[in-house]
């Protein structure tokens, strides 16, 4: 369909669509982030609410801290070491075994 048509068409729906210019998204959630580089934002409004729609180069970051401070009690490491173990093996549980040793 073309474009312009769809665009009239939606107009008509009463749904407006808006792009947005961003250099990087940040969604937090328990546990970590999801990290969008370079995305492309489109912002939809529909019946009085609003969406968005993001697209991009999507990498996700976890919160180890509680992570981090079980293996420091189990192991009687310092954070330091534990922060290193983990990101090295990304599991808790080999992270308190190689530490143990």
């Amino acid at each position: 369909m073309n474009p312009k048509k769809m665009q009239q068409v939606m107009k008509q729906m009463g749904i407006g669509q808006e792009e947005i210019d961003a250099s990087r998204v940040i969604i937090e959630k328990d546990g970590g982030k999801i990290i969008i580089d370079n995305p492309s934002v489109t912002k939809v409004s529909m019946q009085g609410q609003d969406s968005f729609q993001i697209s991009g180069e999507v990498s996700e970051e976890t919160s180890n801290e509680e992570d981090v401070q079980t293996i420091v009690e189990k192991t009687n490491c310092t954070e330091e070491q534990a922060k290193e173990s983990l990101e090295k093996t990304g599991d808790l549980a080999e992270s308190i075994l190689e530490l143990s040793k």
